[in-house]
């Protein structure tokens, strides 16, 4: 019962995180990030990223952990659907740049095609209403590295060039939340 009644308010917990993040129609925050694609560190803006189109601003817990190596495959293999769509997609999370440059050249995550920004204080995550986790000490990743900081809960937004939240996407798989991206900035065209 007790395992029931925990997992209950663990999900009541998470729902209700959701519900805080940025809704349709509110003002997207501008924010700038040191980022990686393909390993090499960039200075990503989102207001240069919007002069080109709608960017996808996808929260995701960590690097090399279960869920975001998913999400990072399928943003990675459907780029060019999203590029094709006229949008940009950059990846937030609590990582270092030093562990985003590893994982945005990694072949089997970001594979070179999609960037990655570290917002290693949570400022950017708490901006947009994302819940910022506390990591645990001894936290490894799906490498065995210890990972060393929290975790932003994985929350997408599709963000219009003028600024505004066209979509919110979050509570669902990582598959699910790439798929769910697609489709909104296709409905954007």
């Amino acid at each position: 019962m007790k395992k029931f009644l925990l997992g209950l308010l663990g999900s009541t917990a998470i729902a209700l995180s959701a519900f805080a993040a940025l809704e349709v129609g509110d003002t997207a925050p501008i924010f700038e990030a040191k980022a990686s694609l393909a390993g090499e560190p960039f200075d990503f803006s989102l207001r240069d990223a919007l002069d080109d189109g709608p960017v996808v601003v996808y929260f995701y817990p960590s690097a090399y952990t279960q869920g975001c190596n998913i999400q990072a495959r399928e943003f990675a293999k459907n780029m060019d659907e999203f590029t094709a769509a006229g949008a940009n997609v950059i990846g937030v999370s609590l990582d270092s740049i030093e562990r985003l440059n590893d994982f945005s050249a990694d072949p089997d995550y970001c594979a070179g095609k999609l960037a990655v920004a570290s917002d290693a204080t949570g400022a950017i995550s708490k901006s947009y209403g994302i819940t910022v986790y506390e990591g645990s000490e001894g936290d490894k990743d799906t490498r065995g590295a210890e990972i060393g900081h929290g975790y932003a809960e994985r929350t997408t937004f599709i963000v219009t060039p003028n600024g505004k939240i066209a979509e919110t996407i979050g509570g669902i798989s990582p598959m699910e939340n790439v798929l769910k991206s697609l489709e909104a900035v296709k409905r954007l065209q």
